[in-house]
């Protein structure tokens, strides 16, 4: 028998991602979408694909061509599909589907795009999101550039770049005749949750402080839909996300937080009485992070955060990120909450029930498989595979699994980790160690399909990755643990992993260590590097190196140093202290550092700093400067960068290790 092939970074051209289910009202049909990369454009293709639950052996392609179809979503009656595409152009429009054949209509035609469709109750309308230009703004012409002027400190981001004076909106398209209706206007942003059951209202989000610049709030507004008047229903209380209306029409569920811990506050379920107003958290005292906070570099277009209420009005489902696992839990207003789906070892992605209480598709992730729909019975827990849609691949090539790593940190925490051992490692003597670092620090490494550490076990190395203090996952002590101390326990748990894992598997060869993360994790890397001789090679991407300039030059620097960092400018010694900057020369690891061009998450000046003082000091250092991608390069930037990324760690790593 011929032995499999081993995983290589291009193996991402063949690979599929499985995302985004929904689930029709009828309970049996199902829409998805399946993404890949295209090799050839250097860009992404996504498309929508059909399958009966009820058949799941058969499933049907409904879009084509190039471009990327997302966010299907079913008409009440389910027979029609509104989704998003950028068939036509560069620009995202909604067009809709009907499933009973023919072509895709476009509903659409915003200057801007359109995205988030949302249907009303009735299936007269459909409600959407669109950037909307602020009025008597100077006609831009590419050929001429213009200075932007900036008053604001809230005026870039890394997803968008610098903000050029638009605001997001909520416009809503009646289906018959094809008439778009704005329904919010001005200067002020303004985020589509969803419609109230009887078509009246639409609950929404926006923070309409006047110092913007200072409030990290969200509040929820419901919004009369013909008289266009709102109403504040949460008033500062929480900073609030992903609502969804009760059927009945009398509760709204929210996700939300008080941000006692800033940043690292724990996100909770409420609900809101639309009538009364009363508002309740129904997880207080649950000490569990709601929602997906898992970090890989797989999938995109995974979408589970709301609640998804069932039939009844009373119950819902949810989910919670949970010691290296995402978990599927239900729960119910009067705040029992309890897991529908608990399995050892998986990262649920994916959800969607239809609206009912005794079935749902979820997709699931685990170490070994990228991810695929299955069908669950919440009475029964039978689970039903769906797709395989990634059969084919691993039939003929090889994959590494994850063992769960349990120790104790020097101080007595609980601490998680994961130790992924090389290919036919049963055949090597000794075997080298690449430690992986998160990024965050307030995601978690978990259960998971990570295409990057498979690269690594297929080189021959082993992989050892860990959630340090700062994680997700652990409760609200755990997760808050890390601020004011970057570079402290944090450190020390992450170098109580190696001392455990090098005990634990006397395979590794201990004189043969690598150490690599991203963001955080690139923080980390810088500070270990300049902590400890131990690894032999290190490769930080995205990373900060000196928290005194990241304060001013980072989309989120001059909040984001406060709460993590927990100083000012007017505290440069703390700034220093936590910086990697100011320990460049006791650095004796030969360091890649992997950096984006169009980063302002993490400005490339924090990489050309640490890479001028590297080299100042005679060290052995390489820097790679990626165009046209930004902080999120691993997980969606250009095709081509990716791999390119990938071969750069893993050579770096055979060079020195």
């Amino acid at each position: 028998m011929n032995a499999k092939k081993r995983i290589k970074p291009e193996d991402q051209y063949q690979l599929k991602s499985v995302t985004d289910p929904q689930l029709s009202k009828n309970g049996y049909d199902c829409i998805y979408i399946e993404t890949t990369m295209c090799e050839e454009e250097n860009t992404y293709s996504s498309h929508l694909f059909y399958i009966n639950t009820n058949q799941p052996a058969e499933t049907q392609q409904l879009t084509y061509g190039k471009g990327r179809n997302l966010a299907p979503r079913w008409s009440p009656d389910g027979s029609q599909i509104a989704f998003v595409s950028n068939r036509n152009n560069e620009v995202n429009q909604i067009f809709m589907l009907s499933m009973n054949g023919g072509e895709a209509k476009q509903l659409t035609n915003e200057p801007n795009g359109a995205t988030n469709p949302i249907w009303s109750p009735d299936g007269k309308r459909i409600a959407f999101q669109s950037t909307v230009e602020k009025e008597n703004l100077p006609e831009k012409n590419k050929d001429k550039p213009e200075p932007v002027e900036i008053e604001r400190m809230k005026y870039k981001s890394d997803a968008k770049g610098l903000w050029s004076g638009d605001y997001q909106h909520i416009g809503v398209i009646d289906i018959a005749s094809g008439e778009r209706e704005w329904l919010t206007t001005g200067e002020q942003d303004y985020y589509l949750q969803c419609w109230s059951p009887d078509n009246q209202s639409i609950a929404l989000l926006a923070d309409l402080a006047t110092d913007k610049d200072h409030s990290f709030n969200n509040d929820v507004y419901i919004l009369d839909v013909g008289s266009k008047q709102m109403e504040n229903m949460t008033k500062g209380v929480a900073s609030f996300s992903h609502v969804s209306w009760s059927p009945d029409g009398k509760c709204l569920g929210l996700i939300g937080s008080k941000s006692t811990y800033k940043n690292a506050s724990l996100s909770k379920i409420w609900t809101l009485d639309v009538f009364s107003g009363e508002l309740t958290c129904l997880t207080e005292e649950w000490d569990v992070q709601v929602g997906d906070y898992v970090v890989a570099d797989f999938h995109q277009s995974a979408n589970a955060s709301q609640i998804l209420w069932a039939e009844d009005s009373s119950s819902f489902y949810f989910l919670a990120s949970d010691h290296g696992n995402t978990v599927l839990y239900f729960g119910t207003v009067e705040g029992a909450m309890y897991p529908a789906l608990l399995e050892e070892r998986h990262h649920i992605y994916g959800v969607s029930t239809g609206g009912t209480i005794d079935k749902a598709i979820v997709a699931i992730s685990t170490p070994t498989n990228p991810g695929d729909l299955y069908l669950l019975n919440v009475t029964s827990g039978e689970k039903t595979r769906l797709t395989n849609i990634n059969q084919a691949f691993f039939e003929e090539t090889a994959v590494a699994d994850a063992e769960v790593l349990q120790y104790q940190s020097i101080d007595g925490w609980e601490l998680q980790g994961w130790l992924i051992k090389p290919i036919n490692h049963e055949t090597r003597e000794k075997y080298p160690l690449i430690v992986e670092i998160h990024g965050g620090p307030h995601t978690m490494y978990a259960n998971t399909y990570v295409h990057e550490f498979q690269v690594l076990a297929a080189e021959g190395y082993a992989v050892l990755y860990t959630n340090p203090r700062g994680s997700h996952g652990y409760g609200q002590a755990f997760v808050d643990a890390v601020r004011g101390d970057y570079g402290g326990k944090d450190y020390e748990d992450i170098m109580t992993a190696v001392d455990y894992v090098l005990e634990y598997d006397e395979g590794i060869d201990r004189e043969r260590l690598g150490v690599t993360g991203g963001s955080y994790g690139g923080f980390m890397t810088n500070w270990i590097v300049g902590h400890t001789n131990r690894f032999k090679a290190a490769v930080t991407q995205r990373s900060i190196s000196n928290w005194i300039s990241f304060y001013g030059v980072s989309d989120i620097g001059y909040y984001f140093t406060d709460w993590q960092i927990k100083g000012q400018l007017n505290d440069i010694e703390k700034l220093w202290k936590h910086s990697p900057l100011a320990f460049v020369e006791r650095v004796d690891t030969p360091l890649l550092i992997l950096h984006s061009e169009n980063d302002l998450r993490c400005p490339i000046e924090q990489a050309e700093q640490f890479y001028i003082a590297l080299k100042h000091h005679n060290k052995q250092a390489k820097f790679i400067r990626f165009p046209q991608a930004n902080h999120e390069l691993s997980r969606s930037g250009h095709p081509n960068l990716r791999m390119k990324r990938l071969h750069y760690i893993k050579n770096w790593f055979n060079q020195y290790i």
